[in-house]
Formats: structure tokens, sequence, C-alpha cells
């Protein structure tokens, strides 16, 4: 399937330095759809960035459609990590005539690319892009684990089928979309000041995880790693970042993840083996100033790119002797909790099981973790993570 009827060229006379780009810069190493479109079909990419220039569904911040180019101009300057890079710039996908348009043109994109294996690395736009970044999936028929960066649950308290999806909405619109196949949602970051204890109630009946901001603080930020390495897919609300780091949102707030925070959690992103695509929302180019924000998701985007080129691929359990496996049965009853730690990169995963499965091959959900749960294990406690994973298998 030919893409280039989506996509409008990056326009490089804007963008490139009048001397041109050093060789070790990113923009020398990026297939960048200016003339010619990149062939995904004949080309081997591993990512593949675009930008949506739809700003319609973006909750108090109209203007944030214009970020890509922004972005991307100081991505290009980004001098790259030493491995090769195999990554496309397919260009932007203008406002559809309507709405469901521009919805339906980056959920057809994203299913290609991710058809063909490619990461897909969107640029918003409004966070309501991620309702048709998590349809695309649909295609692939399996259950997906989504993950949001953000400082709201973006879910409306009043859940209806008619409801328009927008940037304080859309995950409201994920609920409701038929066929269901959203295993599991987390949210990282709220703040509780921002969050109805309605929404805390649904989230805790439907299993999903919810961390709050103040969890990541005090260097601890090494915490989300296990949660972001259970994505499928990513979500990232420029927002969620605090204003003094990134002031380029009309809902900015003096609260939220300091801007080493937010790199960090995208390479986690990248060096996940699970996650397919990411994208990142809400940048407003008309509330920043000297470019810092759009600076600041250029860097957040090269961590994303540097994780993925140090993926370990270490999902367990091939081959097993490159893991090691530890037991703990807890305290109240003979139940015994299954551990699985990569002896490549020391990460922890469970394994939760099928409850009556009668199939030989697929026994247990394997559920990323740290090593304080398999602790708790250890001194009699049940990780509440393997109790809710337990539930949504039920």
């Amino acid at each position: 399937m030919s893409l280039i009827d989506f996509f409008a060229p990056v326009d490089l006379q804007k963008l490139t330095p009048s001397s041109g780009f050093f060789t070790s810069q990113l923009g020398s190493h990026i297939l960048i759809h200016s003339d010619m479109f990149p062939n995904h079909e004949e080309e081997s990419f591993d990512l593949a960035l675009f930008g949506v220039l739809d700003d319609r569904r973006a909750v108090g911040n109209q203007g944030c459609a214009l970020a890509p180019d922004y972005i991307r101009e100081r991505l290009y300057a980004l001098h790259k990590g030493d491995y090769k890079i195999k990554m496309a710039d397919l260009g932007n996908i203008k406002a559809g005539e309507t709405v469901a348009d521009t919805y339906a043109a980056v959920k057809t994109v994203v299913a290609e690319l991710l058809k063909k294996n490619i990461v897909p690395i969107i640029l918003g736009g409004g966070q309501d892009l991620t309702y048709p970044q998590y349809a695309a999936y649909e295609e692939l028929e399996q259950r997906v684990d989504l993950v949001v960066i953000d400082s709201h649950f973006d879910l409306d308290d009043d859940i209806d089928e008619q409801l328009e999806n927008t940037s304080h909405t859309f995950l409201s619109k994920i609920l409701l979309h038929q066929p269901n196949y959203l295993f599991n949602y987390s949210n990282v970051g709220y703040q509780t000041y921002y969050t109805s204890q309605d929404s805390l109630r649904v989230m805790e009946k439907l299993y999903f995880d919810a961390y709050r901001l103040g969890l990541f603080a005090n260097g601890k930020i090494d915490q989300s790693e296990p949660v972001i390495r259970n994505a499928d897919l990513l979500s990232f609300d420029v927002s969620a970042i605090r204003s003094s780091d990134a002031l380029a949102n009309a809902n900015a707030t003096p609260n939220g993840f300091y801007g080493e925070q937010a790199c960090q959690i995208c390479r986690y992103a990248g060096m996940s083996d699970k996650l397919s695509s990411i994208g990142f929302y809400e940048m407003n180019p008309a509330y920043d100033q000297n470019g810092q924000t759009a600076t600041l998701l250029s860097q957040m985007i090269w961590y994303f790119i540097d994780g993925y080129y140090n993926r370990k691929k270490d999902f367990p359990l091939q081959p097993k002797t490159s893991y090691i496996i530890y037991r703990a049965a807890l305290s109240e009853n003979e139940h015994e909790l299954v551990f699985v730690k990569s002896k490549k990169s020391d990460r922890w995963w469970m394994q939760v099981p099928y409850p009556n499965t009668k199939s030989a091959n697929e026994r247990f959900h394997m559920v990323p973790c740290r090593y304080e749960d398999y602790q708790m294990a250890v001194d009699g406690e049940m990780p509440d993570l393997w109790w809710r994973t337990y539930q949504k298998l039920v």
C-alpha cells in the first residue's frame, strides 16, 4: 500500500541551515520526504517519523497543529549516537475536511507501518490523536497495553457512546471502542488535584494502573521503567512536564516531570522490546520561549531513538539459559509466585498464570516488574501488580 497520498512533504528550505547538516547530525541520516517519498515497501526502515497538523479537538490549546516542523528543525540538528540509523521522515498529514478524516488517515498510516514492523513516531497535534493511534492496532487482532504520560486521565466521568473525542476524553472513546482489544491502561504522572475520585474508582474497577507524580520524585523515575516496558503504544502529553521546563502548552502547570525525567521516560520507551508506536502531543509553538520546548521534545525523541538502538531483545524466555528463575511462596497459602530475571539486562518479570487454561503453549502472562516486587513476595506478601493482572486474565 502506498502512503504518499496521505502526506505533504517537508519544506527543507525552512528547516535546513544554509551550510547544510554535518555528517554526524540526524538530518544527514534520516531519509526525509522533501522531493521523493521514502518507499517503505522497498527500503528497510526501523523508525518512521510523521507530523499530524490537526488541533481541532485539542481543548484550549489551538495552535499545537504547528508543532511538528518546530520539533523537526531541532531534531535534525542533533548528533546521532554510535549506531546506524534506519529512519524515515514521511512528512505531515494535513488536517482532513473533518476530524474523522484525519483520524482515518492516522489509523491507516500507523496500521500500515505496524504491519511492516516499522515503529511510528507521531508528532501532534492534539492528544485526541491517541485514539486513532490505538485504533490502528485493531488490524493486528491482539490485546494491547496503552501507557499515557499525563497529569490527567482524560476520562469523562459520564462515559457515553455519543461522547465527542477530544484531548480530554480520548480515554473514554478508547474504552468504548469495539472491538475492545485493550488489555491494560497505565497512567504515569497523574496529579490528584486534577483527578476526580470517580475517575480513580473507574481505574480501580477496571484494574488499570495509575501512578501519581509524587511516586517519581527524588530521583525515582526508574520506577516508571517496568510500566513503560509493558506498553505496546505510548502517548506523551507535553503538559505532563512542568511549565518551567516546557512552557509551550496553553494548559501548562507549575508541577510535572522535569525535562531530564521526560528524556529518561522516552529512553525507557525506546528500550522496550514490546513498544511499537509512540506519540508526542500538545506542544504549542505560540507559547514557546526561544524554542526551549521544541528543543526538549527533539531531545526526548533523540533519547527514544537511542533507546531503540540499544534494545536488549531479552523478552523472556528464549533461550532459557539467558534467564534466572526465582520462586517465592506466599505465607498465607501454598501458592507460589514465579519471577524471571534477564542475565543480559538485569530486568525482572512476573509470571501470572492464565486461570483454567488448557493450552500448553500459553500457560502464563509475563508482566514486567521490579526487584522490589520479588522482595515483597519473598516476605510473603502478594504484589498488587500480580493481583491486578490476574483479575484481568479471569
